[in-house]
């Protein structure tokens, strides 16, 4: 069977992890934390970087950071993993779901603007921005920069100026993913462009620490918020009071050795990437009824996965071709299924009333074949050959 992903680790991985073993810094004190933490936030050009357990914590963090909460909504796209509106469900706040754009599967700028300037209303003695159909402030916007191509983010951050919201990006699937406004801007890296970046170093991401997470901000107070929360929020001078709620976030000292080797290798794992993404276009690029991913003049996508959109012309339905395929020894999955269709919000009727057909049409239709970075030449090319045969069967 060929994986819908691999892991491809770096060559430092094992002296680092050796290091840490030797020395006996296994947990979340040691020297690979800070280095880990640089190292990223160098490479992304922020002021600071904070390690957490997962991608899922690193959002809760940052939303718990920003004093977000019981009252407050967030908004989100609908064709997301699960782990983003459960982020804000954590702190008691609820999300906002509104649809995607057809072409990068990301938070539509124009619904977004639709939902701000008509769906919402400013209260002068509260202050705040307020929902019209909740009657609950809405707080931030948390697009997500969905299978490694990057949101429109000068019409995002332009809305969230004008309405005074934070940013809070999802760059969970983007490391090392480029966003180009135009000529006049230099280019920005995904995560790194709002008020707080949140990223995810699960085994199947371009870096990975096996679980792990990060938050990356320019803002000094957030990041120390950020550092305090995470870590059970030892009173400052005096360990073990505590004077609030906070979690235990932590990352090990061992991931982090694997952070740091993985690091040291993203422009070569983003070439992989990019390369694979450019053989799998030369060999499906001609299939009728196949939709494959895009990447705008203004992007540098990572194509963390090689997603694809099987529309009626190409002869069978999506889950159709899943299995043919898995009869053929090669593994995949689909789309995410839109938050306002998980069984979960069923009795919500915020989210079973979300008018999201893009998302929908997305959620039946979508699904993405094997990227690991581990994955060989070889491998995409007998991928592409079945997908080739089986349509030929049709």
């Amino acid at each position: 069977m060929i994986p819908v992903n691999a892991p491809l680790l770096a060559k430092n991985t094992l002296r680092y992890v050796s290091d840490c073993v030797r020395t006996g810094w296994i947990s979340s004190a040691g020297s690979y934390i800070g280095k880990f933490e640089a190292s990223f936030a160098e490479y992304l050009g922020v002021e600071h970087a904070v390690t957490t357990t997962s991608g899922t914590t690193a959002l809760h963090l940052a939303l718990a950071a920003m004093a977000i909460g019981r009252g407050d909504e967030v908004v989100i796209p609908a064709q997301t993993m699960i782990a983003v509106p459960y982020a804000v469900l954590y702190t008691g706040a609820k999300p906002v779901i509104l649809d995607v754009d057809r072409e990068t599967y990301n938070l539509d700028p124009d619904r977004v603007a639709e939902f701000l300037k008509r769906g919402c209303r400013y209260d002068k003695r509260a202050k705040a921005l307020l929902n019209r159909k909740t009657g609950r402030r809405v707080r931030a916007l948390l697009p997500v920069h969905l299978y490694g191509h990057p949101c429109a983010m000068d019409e995002l951050l332009s809305l969230a100026g004008e309405f005074g919201l934070p940013v809070i990006e999802d760059a969970a699937e983007a490391h090392g993913a480029i966003y180009r406004p135009d000529g006049r801007k230099a280019p920005r890296f995904c995560g790194a462009m709002g008020t707080i970046g949140c990223f995810s170093f699960y085994a199947n991401k371009i870096i990975t620490t096996g679980e792990g997470g990060m938050i990356v901000t320019d803002d000094d107070a957030l990041a120390e918020r950020a550092r305090r929360l995470k870590d059970l929020a030892h009173a400052p001078g005096r360990r073990f009071l505590h004077t609030e709620l906070a979690f235990n976030y932590r990352m090990t000292n061992v991931q982090a050795a694997i952070g740091l080797a993985q690091v040291e290798e993203i422009d070569r794992f983003i070439a992989l990437k990019r390369r694979m993404a450019e053989a799998y276009g030369r060999r499906l690029g001609r299939i009728p009824g196949l939709s494959l991913p895009v990447e705008k003049s203004w992007a540098r996508s990572v194509y963390w996965m090689y997603a694809v959109v099987v529309e009626d012309e190409f002869g069978m339905s999506r889950d159709d071709l899943m299995a043919r395929l898995k009869e053929r020894g090669v593994d995949t999955r689909t789309f995410f299924i839109p938050v306002h269709r998980q069984p979960v919000f069923a009795k919500d009727s915020d989210y079973a009333e979300a008018d999201c057909p893009v998302s929908d049409d997305l959620g039946r239709r979508g699904f993405y074949l094997p990227s690991g970075l581990a994955l060989k030449p070889a491998q995409i090319r007998a991928v592409a050959q079945a997908v080739r045969d089986i349509r030929a069967d049709c």
